[in-house]
């Protein structure tokens, strides 16, 4: 096998351009270099230099050699960082843009716990339902809510986004349970003006996809507003779990027709490609993953109403 050893050092030299230049970057002398590629070419069985008393230039064999040297020297070099990364404190400045919703109810609390845990880390938290450029703004994470990351990241998966149909159970005493999406057409319907459904809500059962028209006296840009309406009891509304699961597990709304609503979205933690993830961005990653659980902590618990004795 060849010594990987003698390939760096030619590596060094084919860098430099000279036996002199390449022993002091390497902490070697000008002789040890030159003994080194001479027994690297034995090696080989082929020249990858040409020498004269001024200059050194690189064959057609040594150049290809000398390509594949750097390699090695940089997946080394790597492997070395990759280790450091995994062994050595997080620290620094962590520098995450979260979306508004999912920021305020469960980024920002779980800080209160993952900060102590690693005192050498600060973070710089913006909450906004803006796509931040990572690279043009100096983001180390975005953590966003979508069906379809952007392709020029790499996406970890944190947790579904699964949606309720949900009322209150007065709202529910007084106007019926509906025991299917096209008795929705009969409810006040509190349309969510983002979700890209105005008017037309989509469901999916046993029978296939169902479009139901709905209409209501109230139309809102941010689900969060949208669920203190629900929770007034105004009329249904489709709203994430992860906004509305407390209510939902407190009894203050109850859920129904769950089995006609899919998974379509989920919450990402998305960063630029790196060999290597910056230990601080990695740690906090993977503290929200155990954190959050495969079955979401706002999830647990939850019931359909659908499912229960109805008390109309």
């Amino acid at each position: 096998m060849l010594d990987l050893n003698l390939l760096a050092v030619f590596a060094r030299v084919a860098e430099s351009g000279s036996f002199a230049e390449a022993a002091r970057r390497l902490g070697s002398t000008r002789s040890a270099v030159s003994k080194a590629v001479a027994k690297l070419e034995v090696a080989l069985g082929a020249r990858l230099l040409n020498r004269t008393t001024r200059h050194l230039s690189l064959t057609e064999i040594g150049a290809a050699v000398a390509e594949h040297g750097s390699r090695v020297l940089e997946e080394a070099a790597d492997a070395e960082n990759l280790v450091a990364s995994l062994t050595s404190e997080p620290r620094g400045t962590l520098r995450i843009s979260a979306s508004v919703a999912f920021g305020t109810l469960h980024v920002a609390p779980a800080l209160a716990e993952f900060l102590p845990l690693h005192p050498k880390i600060k973070v710089d938290l913006t909450i906004t339902d803006r796509w931040v450029d990572l690279a043009e703004e100096g983001y180390d994470l975005i953590i966003q809510v979508t069906g379809q990351p952007q392709e020029h990241l790499v996406a970890r998966k944190l947790a579904p986004v699964r949606r309720q149909l949900c009322a209150t159970p007065e709202y529910f005493r007084r106007r019926g349970i509906p025991r299917t999406p096209m008795d929705l057409v009969s409810h006040n319907c509190l349309d969510y003006t983002r979700s890209g459904e105005q008017g037309r809500w989509l469901f999916t059962g046993p029978e296939g996809d169902i479009s139901v028209p709905v209409n209501g006296p109230l139309h809102v840009d941010d689900d969060e507003a949208l669920s203190q309406a629900v929770l007034g009891g105004l009329g249904v509304a489709l709203l994430p779990t992860f906004i509305i699961g407390k209510d939902l597990q407190a009894g203050n709304l109850q859920a129904v027709l769950s089995e006609y609503i899919p998974v379509e979205r989920h919450v990402y933690a998305m960063y630029l490609p790196t060999r290597h993830l910056p230990a601080k961005a990695r740690v906090f990653i993977d503290f929200l993953i155990e954190r959050i659980g495969a079955d979401p902590y706002w999830d647990r618990d939850n019931s359909d109403a659908t499912r229960r004795p109805s008390n109309d």
